[in-house]
């Protein structure tokens, strides 16, 4: 018998006496690992559904702002803010939030034509997602440049 034989077949009784014993995962310990994992689960979904609420909230403020500018681009060439002084079908640039797909929130100006000229930019949440259910809820810019709501229903900044 050769020497690497010998060295072969003793690894085989190794490797057999090794998993004498061993039978794997019982199913008190595969129950405790889903009940862990379905823990975290509980945790973690309704955190990550805030912080996709926040994200649209942040878009919604950035187009709030962008229809600001857009409003005070008017006011300097018009001198009013007043959409229809230069053309009845004169409308905000968009509507929405996001700008393509699912409205999260809606975008609507209302305009006093004055004197003097004032504006209140309004993003309206909607129900889709729980969007409606943030804590900020609607979102108003005035042209005086008057935030609101400046704290949410938790006490939150939301500005």
């Amino acid at each position: 018998m050769k020497q690497s034989d010998k060295k072969g077949s003793s690894r085989g009784r190794l490797n057999a006496h090794l998993l004498q014993g061993k039978r794997g995962v019982t199913l008190v310990e595969l129950m405790i690992v889903v009940t862990i994992v379905a823990i975290l689960g509980a945790i973690a979904y309704p955190a990550y559904e805030n912080q996709v609420r926040k994200s649209y909230r942040a878009d919604a403020q950035s187009d709030l702002m962008q229809l600001a500018s857009f409003m005070e681009r008017f006011f300097t060439e018009n001198n009013t803010y007043d959409l229809t002084v230069t053309n009845p079908d004169t409308e905000l640039p968009f509507d929405q939030t996001p700008r393509s797909g699912n409205a999260r929130y809606n975008l609507t100006a209302t305009i006093v034509a004055g004197p003097p000229s004032t504006y209140t930019l309004t993003a309206t949440a909607q129900s889709l997602g729980g969007q409606d259910s943030d804590s900020c809820g609607d979102m108003t810019i005035t042209d005086t440049g008057v935030r609101s709501p400046t704290t949410g229903t938790d006490g939150r900044n939301c500005w």
